[in-house]
């Protein structure tokens, strides 16, 4: 899994579809160039991974370190089961300081990781079922 860094990644990516929305997460794919293409802007043909988190929906460093690192986490585990896209996942909306008091708690953690494995859910690969071997 490569990392998405540069903005004009990230441009691209946010220009493509919504393919999937929870209350605090949304996710951004852009299909990648076929090889004939020419690949200026993913020159791998891997899944792509970028994370928005604006200051807007998460204030404290912390909070947005401690959701960086449960989408990658989340992320690694699903591995093969993601499509060869560029991805983005957007915070777009706050997780309630009343209800989550610290800024990084394990039931925030928990939290966004539900989530996070409903929002891969989405958009994962389904095996093809293996055909039956005549008996």
């Amino acid at each position: 899994m490569q990392r998405i860094r540069s903005r004009p990644q990230f441009q691209a990516v946010m220009a493509g579809a919504l393919v999937a929305k929870t209350p605090h997460f949304a996710l951004h794919r852009l299909a990648l160039p076929s090889p004939d293409e020419g690949r200026a802007l993913f020159p791998v043909a891997d899944t792509w991974l970028g994370v928005m988190l604006p200051k807007r929906w998460a204030r404290r460093a912390v909070t947005r370190n401690t959701i960086r690192r449960q989408i990658y986490e989340v992320s690694r585990v699903a591995g093969s089961a993601l499509p060869q896209a560029a991805l983005v996942v957007r915070l777009r909306s706050e997780f309630s300081r009343k209800q989550f008091v610290s800024a990084t708690s394990d039931a925030l953690k928990a939290a966004v990781r539900a989530e996070l494995t409903q929002l891969m859910g989405r958009v994962a690969v389904k095996a093809a079922p293996a055909e039956a071997a005549p008996c």
